[in-house]
């Protein structure tokens, strides 16, 4: 299913990405061991993190709070690694390749789900990875591909209101 179906197109602040959003979506693998690495941000971008992390919730789509080893406040986890957020990433080189702006690339797609604009990035093995675009700090947040083949814009629609309410829009650095 497509998790920005009936939205409208995003901006990321690309010189043409009106894209038609016509894409089978979901999220990025996460690793079965219920790891994921910790990201490196600046320090604007982590304090932004660490009051994402304060605000994320206990359920998304279904699945309580399970977060990814090593804990730390710039990682989190629903489900048993279905769902992982990493708050700080760098940006995906995809945001900025004219071919997704174009919508010449099968495997990208920009869209927005309830006022958070994402990059939805088609991974192996049918897993899919979601990145904010216009925030202050990026956030990235994979679904494990089997939970991708189901509609994941619930997973969305449940962390935008975390997201808006502690990533503020801007540019990230």
């Amino acid at each position: 299913m497509n998790p920005f179906r009936h939205r409208r197109p995003a901006r990321l602040g690309l010189p043409v990405l009106a894209v038609s959003l016509i894409v089978v979506a979901g999220c990025s693998s996460a690793d079965d061991s219920g790891s994921a690495a910790v990201p490196s941000p600046g320090a604007a971008a982590t304090k932004l993190c660490r009051n994402l992390d304060e605000v994320l919730p206990r359920k998304v789509d279904g699945l309580g709070r399970r977060d990814p080893q090593p804990a730390s406040s710039l990682t989190a986890g629903w489900g048993d690694a279905v769902i992982i957020l990493r708050c700080g990433v760098p940006q995906p080189p995809k945001m900025v390749d004219p071919g997704v702006a174009e919508g010449r690339d099968a495997d990208a797609v920009a869209g927005a789900v309830d006022g958070v604009d994402w990059l939805m990035e088609k991974r192996d093995g049918g897993a899919y990875r979601f990145t904010t675009a216009n925030r202050s700090a990026y956030v990235e947040v994979s679904v494990a591909a089997e939970r991708a083949a189901e509609d994941t814009s619930p997973i969305l629609v449940g962390l935008a209101p975390a997201i808006k309410k502690a990533i503020p829009e801007g540019v990230a650095s």
